[in-house]
């Protein structure tokens, strides 16, 4: 007796084939393949610094040989030279001359051999922009789940729109065709990365990294234990000294503090300053008793306005403009030691402590009224 047996065949598998094989995107009429060949990365050596005032970019650049080209990123401060391969030191020491001669002080000036760039002008014009259009969209859709990190940053909307196309010109530049990864995928691996470099950037790189690590492991920690670590165990955990974790955790702490500057407003107006008369105390005590205004004043400047929408800059506290502020007038550091300590530009600190100086300004105002 014999049974019919049904024997699966294969499948055409032409169809599926093709589903799955995509057409190359294409941006200003060129596949995005031969966009990269006409503008391939190559080497290059570079000098980084960052200085105490901006400089005159047109004397500086005069200043160098020919060949020779500077790039500013005024969101970091940081300038750039890049010379033909082998050209990084007498470059870095020409670099520190000029300043040097002009008055300027940089800081963490550093020459560095064997940079692979592109520089975005030299791809086709409209080969480039369709490719940050698309790769913008892209992006904005990628970072959703990072959102609420990257607000406390960039409140406004058109902000994040600005540093998302940063971003994807920053991956245009340091994207390599040669290894065989697509442009798409590069950016993907890079934006969780400069998501992280944005607290960096406010709250000073130290500080950040520190924080994170911390986190990390007591979250390592109490995965492994079922319960959080004592400092002693934290310290073995992370193999530092109870010394140094404590020092970290300070530095922790205070940025912690400072990111929740709305706790420590009052609102002027709510609170009562008993001011002593002049006439009757120490020029001592009257200076206590100016400083302790002023450097309430300053934290309420720093604070989140509460009448502002949350996805505008005022709606988050200025914390790079209150450590400027207080670490310069009564922490007895320079902005130039400051950035350095902070790693962040000098030009970065500016542009916060400006914000916080006007709003600053009407706080005394109304003091003094």
């Amino acid at each position: 007796m014999s049974e019919n047996i049904a024997v699966a065949l294969p499948a055409d598998t032409t169809a599926t084939e093709e589903r799955r094989h995509r057409e190359p995107l294409v941006f200003g009429g060129l596949p995005e393949a031969e966009g990269w060949a006409l503008a391939p990365i190559t080497p290059r050596d570079r000098v980084h610094f960052r200085t105490d005032r901006e400089l005159p970019l047109a004397e500086f650049r005069a200043a160098l040989p020919a060949g020779v080209t500077v790039t500013y990123d005024e969101g970091d401060g940081l300038y750039r030279v890049d010379g033909e391969p082998g050209s990084a030191e007498p470059l870095a020491a020409l670099v520190r001359s000029w300043c040097a001669a002009g008055g300027y002080g940089t800081v963490g000036l550093r020459p560095e051999t064997g940079v692979r760039r592109r520089a975005p002008r030299d791809l086709p014009a409209a080969f480039l922009s369709d490719l940050c259009r698309h790769y913008c969209r892209v992006s904005l859709k990628r970072l959703q789940r990072n959102m609420s990190t990257i607000r406390l940053h960039l409140p406004d909307n058109d902000d994040i729109d600005q540093q998302v196309a940063e971003w994807v010109l920053k991956a245009v530049s340091t994207y390599d065709e040669t290894k065989s990864v697509p442009f798409g995928a590069y950016l993907a691996t890079q934006l969780s990365k400069w998501v992280h470099d944005l607290g960096r950037n406010a709250y000073g790189r130290t500080a950040a990294d520190t924080e994170n690590k911390q986190q990390k492991a007591i979250a390592s920690f109490t995965a492994e234990h079922q319960r959080r670590p004592s400092e002693k165990e934290l310290a073995a955990y992370m193999g530092q000294s109870v010394a140094t974790l404590r020092r970290n955790s300070q530095t922790v702490a205070t940025l912690n503090g400072l990111r929740n500057l709305q706790s420590l407003d009052g609102g002027a107006d709510a609170v009562e300053f008993v001011v002593p008369d002049s006439a009757e105390v120490p020029d001592e005590i009257m200076g206590e008793a100016e400083q302790t205004l002023l450097s309430h004043a300053l934290t309420a400047a720093c604070a989140p306005d509460p009448t502002a929408r949350r996805d505008q800059r005022a709606a988050q506290p200025n914390v790079l403009g209150w450590a400027t502020w207080y670490l310069t007038t009564w922490g007895g550091q320079t902005k130039t030691q400051l950035s350095a300590d902070l790693n962040t530009s000098v030009r970065n600190m500016n542009v916060h402590a400006d914000r916080a100086e006007r709003a600053l300004k009407e706080r005394l105002a109304e003091l003094a009224g």
